[in-house]
């Protein structure tokens, strides 16, 4: 079977569990300034480069997915949210953004491939929004300026997404989507490699909302976002970061009515506290995700912000054994999208 149809398969039988982050997981592994930059020569303070640590210190990216594997975890998203060309340059290490990917999709590819039980598990290529953003202008002055083209952005994702092929990355997961457009240029990227390459790279994106009435940062409501990006055909859509479980319950269930393919969701730890840290303990995270599962509303659950490989096994243990969520047969109708959704009934 291919990729997408072994995760079909795995999908049909249960609730699928992803990993967590990795920033918190690397920053508990105390890594000095030298310790980032290892021998790459780069020059520039590398503290805080998460990404680069695929590259100087890969036994520690692979014990924490380790931890999330032995937590449970079906699907292991590589450490690559900010290895891109645009992100990287404020590390001056632009240069080693395809070493980066190449590294991080193989620590993952080894890992998941090491099991050998038998157990489905899928390695996601991360993809993140970058740092810029195509729908909004930096300049509060000049509302039509743009730091970066469409074009530019879609060459960006090109040169990652293809790296994380190339590692071994089964699918391509566009993550904590803020602006849409940039969201476009990531499936533009991926549906020029799958021609390149001639083979179909399964696609999964998950938004990010900037408030609680439901919308991106470009505007989109969470329906408006699934009807401009649907066309792509993703294996999994969903939403991921902005806030905890309880906060994300109600867009989870619209996009649970509507969206006719798997839906993955992955909360962050609660909501952070005054010092930015996440307080919610794994025991309650898991009660909440578990209502999604009970309500027949979820297909694969993980973590963002603050969860730890204890979140990730108490949510795997919460929702074992509870139906995945069935597709919605969704009515032929017309449905277009500005930031509002628009339908036009066959």
């Amino acid at each position: 079977m291919s990729k997408r149809e072994e995760f079909e398969a795995a999908a049909a039988n249960a609730i699928l569990i992803k990993d967590g982050p990795y920033g918190t997981e690397i920053q508990r592994a105390k890594l000095a300034a030298e310790d980032y930059a290892g021998d790459t020569g780069l020059t520039h303070d590398q503290k805080g480069n998460n990404d680069l640590v695929n590259l100087t210190q890969p036994q520690v990216i692979r014990a924490i997915c380790d931890s999330y594997i032995d937590a449970g975890a079906h699907i292991l998203a590589t450490n690559t949210f900010n290895a891109n060309r645009i992100s990287q340059a404020d590390y001056c290490a632009e240069g080693l953004v395809h070493d980066i990917n190449v590294s991080a999709a193989r620590i993952i590819r080894e890992a998941v491939d090491a099991r050998g039980d038998g157990v489905a598990r899928f390695v996601a290529g991360a993809v993140g929004p970058t740092n810029k953003t195509l729908s909004l202008s930096p300049d509060v002055e000049d509302p039509g300026f743009r730091e970066v083209t469409f074009d530019e952005i879609v060459d960006v994702y090109v040169e990652q997404c293809r790296a994380l092929l190339e590692g071994g990355a089964d699918f391509i997961l566009v993550e904590t989507v803020f602006d849409t457009l940039n969201c476009k240029a990531a499936i533009m990227a991926v549906k020029q490699l799958e021609r390149e390459l001639g083979r179909d790279i399964p696609l999964m994106i998950s938004l990010t909302l900037t408030d609680l009435s439901g919308r991106n940062l470009s505007g989109h409501t969470v329906e408006a976002f699934w009807y401009t990006v649907r066309h792509a055909k993703p294996l999994t859509i969903g939403l991921n970061c902005s806030f905890g479980a309880e906060q994300l319950r109600p867009h989870v269930q619209i996009l649970s009515s509507i969206a006719d393919t798997y839906l993955m969701a992955y909360p962050n730890a609660g909501l952070p506290n005054d010092l930015g840290e996440y307080d919610e303990v794994p025991e309650t995270t898991a009660a909440l995700t578990r209502v999604w599962a009970e309500n027949g509303r979820i297909n694969a659950l993980g973590g963002c912000c603050g969860s730890t490989p204890a979140h990730i096994a108490a949510m795997a243990k919460a929702v074992k054994g509870l139906p995945p969520r069935q597709l919605p047969e969704i009515s032929p109708d017309m449905r277009l999208a500005g930031l509002e959704p628009f339908t036009i009934a066959a």
